[in-house]
């Protein structure tokens, strides 16, 4: 098939192609090279593969949009500005990328006069807000979001509305309310919407897949928003304590590159979906804290884990959110393979091959202090 990746220069597009056309299809990329992600380069990265076809040019030019779709049967759509400390102040950029591109593309779509067979969207779990969580004496609940004045009291774990306990982290599944707590994650639910919109009536088959907290080579090492992997790894090369907000409890579901690509794969093939609208959740269903992640990353890079466990919180994260992947499993035959500690390693042998730039790494930080966007809980307690 004639493949069509949006932002397939980045992180999980390029992974994508690579896999693709070694199966292949012929896959064309369209990316802006945005120089937060790619470090000011003017041409495309060199690991791109060579058998793929590039074209520069944004997701929200419809002229460029349209002419990317010439000839194409099948498209990923990956083209997005992620993060989501940043989008709480980047408010506009994150906004006119994430869904100008998105309409963009489906216009692009309609008018070209040709429908693809299969329309596959890189999604978040960032659309859940937070996971699901259970309590002893009410069962399965939904939590009130946690508000500034509660994290500022230092109190970051949400409690049962009912009793006001404590809870348990379960797995999220695709059901769960959607209720995002950042701009991302926000402008990743009206990706969604505008799919399942294009879905009803352009007749278009959609696969919408929700990743969770993705690692492994080829993340940009240059961008401070591209994720806690980049950031950890940089300090623990520079001999630098690893900062761990709300004292480094919050919970994730880290699933490597290699997991996703193959669920990517899997949505281009399954022959039958049981709707012609699908979300699934592609994570691993395993509870990580931060804390335990930074210790993670320290072994791999052969340091002493030195964990700063501040009360510093952000405007916009969760506390806990871990994958339910049952729907993937049962849709796909998603089954993620590699461990969180393989994970860490090949993420670290790679960026130990790259050049060493940590000019940014106190940006995020500095900037999000200045926004207003990071706060200090002054309370006694983790409650």
């Amino acid at each position: 098939m004639r493949i069509l990746i949006t932002g397939g220069a980045g992180f999980i597009g390029s992974h994508t192609a690579d896999a693709l056309i070694a199966r292949g299809h012929d896959v064309r990329l369209l990316d802006c090279l945005d120089p937060q992600i790619h470090a000011n380069q003017c041409e495309f990265p060199r690991y791109l593969d060579d058998n793929a076809e590039v074209i520069k040019g944004d997701v929200r030019d419809l002229q460029v949009v349209k002419d990317a779709l010439d000839g194409i049967d099948v498209i990923y759509h990956f083209a997005a500005h992620t993060g989501v400390g940043q989008s709480m102040y980047a408010i506009r950029a994150y906004v006119d990328t994430n869904c100008t591109g998105t309409a963009t593309l489906l216009e692009a779509i309609l008018k070209s006069g040709k429908r693809p067979a299969r329309l596959i969207l890189a999604s978040s779990r960032a659309v859940y807000g937070e996971g699901a969580y259970s309590c002893l004496a009410h069962g399965n609940v939904v939590p009130a979001p946690r508000s500034r004045e509660r994290l500022d009291a230092g109190r970051f774990v949400p409690v049962c509305p009912v009793c006001d306990g404590a809870l348990q982290t379960r797995a999220t599944d695709e059901n769960h309310l959607l209720r995002p707590v950042s701009v991302y994650g926000w402008t990743k639910l009206q990706q969604e919407q505008l799919m399942s919109h294009a879905s009803d009536a352009l007749g278009l088959e959609t696969v919408v897949l929700r990743y969770f907290n993705v690692i492994g080579s080829r993340q940009s090492l240059s961008n401070p928003y591209t994720g806690i992997a980049t950031a950890f790894y940089g300090n623990a090369m520079n001999g630098q304590p690893l900062p761990l907000y709300e004292r480094g409890f919050p919970v994730r579901d880290f699933v490597h590159i290699r997991d996703v690509v193959a669920a990517n794969v899997l949505a281009l093939n399954a022959p039958a979906l049981p709707a012609r609208y699908v979300t699934l959740n592609i994570g691993t269903g395993r509870p990580t804290t931060i804390r335990e992640f930074a210790a993670a990353v320290a072994s791999a890079c052969g340091r002493e884990a030195v964990l700063d466990e501040t009360i510093l919180y952000r405007q916009g994260d969760i506390f806990a959110c871990v994958a339910d992947r049952n729907r993937a499993a049962s849709t796909l035959g998603y089954a993620p393979i590699v461990s969180l500690e393989d994970a860490i390693l090949e993420f670290v042998q790679w960026a130990h091959s790259q050049p060493a730039d940590r000019s940014h790494e106190d940006k995020a930080a500095t900037e999000l202090e200045r926004y207003g966007m990071l706060g200090t809980g002054r309370g006694p307690a983790l409650s």
